[in-house]
């Protein structure tokens, strides 16, 4: 769990320092650059939710693969 709060951290401010330089070095308008942001943030926000579905997704089925009892438990 921790590995993966870790994990998630640091995409956290990855994508913020990233944010950071593109908004000092755009060569674009300032509404431009806002459209492209935000369409940006909703894709990565996305990807997050996915991947956060995923992993819950695993862990429920591990926990029932737990809670079963032992002679009913997948090989």
């Amino acid at each position: 769990m921790r590995r993966m709060f870790g994990f998630l951290i640091g995409i956290l401010v990855g994508a913020l320092t990233g944010a950071t330089i593109a908004l000092l070095l755009a060569p674009e308008s300032g509404d431009t650059l806002r459209r492209e942001l935000r369409k940006r943030g909703r894709g990565f926000m996305n990807e997050v939710n996915h991947a956060a579905d995923s992993r819950r997704i695993e862990l429920r089925e591990r926990l029932e693969a737990l809670r079963a009892p032992r002679g009913e438990q997948p090989l």
